[in-house]
């Protein structure tokens, strides 16, 4: 019996990404979802109002919604969606 062997070498010189296309567009939505979140989350310190630092005022805006629920809540979206885009098959393109 003769063994057959696999030529290893290339006749094309076409390139194969270990992505496709949607893979990527998913990526960068959630980079941006990540991003995004990461933004609506900075703001002003406890102690500093206005930008202007005062140790004896307290700054409630730190519980605001947007810095405690929102902007968490883009991140870890913008997360999901990266593993997404990291497990979707690419030959499924349309």
């Amino acid at each position: 019996m003769k063994k057959q062997t696999k030529n290893l070498t290339s006749t094309s010189s076409e390139k194969h990404f270990l992505f496709g296309k949607k893979n990527y567009i998913f990526m960068l939505i959630g980079l941006a979802l990540i991003a995004l979140g990461l933004i609506l989350m900075t703001g002003d310190d406890a102690n500093t109002i206005d930008g202007v630092y005062n140790p004896n005022r307290w700054n409630d805006g730190i519980f605001s919604f947007r810095r405690v629920r929102l902007a968490p809540l883009l991140i870890v979206l913008g997360f999901v969606i990266e593993v997404y885009a990291i497990l979707v098959n690419p030959e499924k393109e349309n």
